[in-house]
């Protein structure tokens, strides 16, 4: 399972740890920054990129370049 998901670098997981977004400084919506290059959250949201586009249906946009799952 593991292996797959490293396999599928476009594919949402549950994360609670996450890269900043290239061009962003600041964490997304229920994220705290780690003052690094990484943001941290104690809940594991599904999140993925927005690559600066719209999320798509059934996702929201949290800021700082990542759309959540509804």
């Amino acid at each position: 399972m593991m292996l797959l998901s490293l396999m599928l670098p476009g594919a949402a997981l549950a994360q609670k740890k996450i890269p900043k977004a290239e061009g962003h400084n600041q964490c997304p919506l229920g994220y705290v920054n780690t003052l690094g290059t990484t943001c941290v959250s104690p809940i594991a949201y599904e999140v993925q990129p927005s690559d600066g586009d719209a999320c798509p249906s059934g996702w929201m946009n949290i800021g700082a370049g990542y759309c959540r799952r509804k």
